[in-house]
């Protein structure tokens, strides 16, 4: 399956979804500054400027991790502050995340505080590489 649009996506989510990924992005879209750009990226939703910023993610979506409700994650929230705990560090070393089954269950403040956070971040423009340790070499 490769979704190519967002109408795509919307005709294959489900009502309770399909209205969560809708309120996400747009919070997400009227607190990103005008240099960052939303596509389908993995099928789904993903907005970036110089590098990731974040995805959303409906669990009806396949490879997104989660058997219900939407995700949002934050590409590099390994490298956000988070001072509110929000966001849940699972397995993946850089993707933090929330998900979220209601859209009551949305805290708009806490998502704006992120982003704003993740924009900064952005802005550096650097690239994280993650170095593996050296290794002796042989003789």
């Amino acid at each position: 399956m490769k979704i190519k649009s967002l109408i795509e996506l919307f005709e294959l989510l489900p009502e309770n979804e399909r209205i969560i990924v809708d309120v996400l992005r747009q919070i997400i879209i009227e607190n990103l500054p005008a240099y960052c750009k939303e596509k389908i990226s993995y099928n789904v939703p993903f907005f970036y400027g110089k590098k990731g910023i974040c995805i959303v993610w409906p669990a009806s979506i396949p490879r997104g991790g989660i058997k219900k409700g939407v995700l949002l994650g934050f590409w590099y929230g390994n490298q956000l502050k988070d001072v509110d705990g929000y966001l849940t560090h699972g397995t993946n070393k850089q993707i933090f995340y929330k998900i979220y089954h209601t859209p009551e269950d949305i805290n708009e403040k806490a998502i704006k505080k992120l982003l704003k956070e993740a924009v900064a971040l952005d802005a550096l423009g650097t690239k994280i590489v993650f170095k593996k340790p050296d290794t002796p070499s042989a003789p």
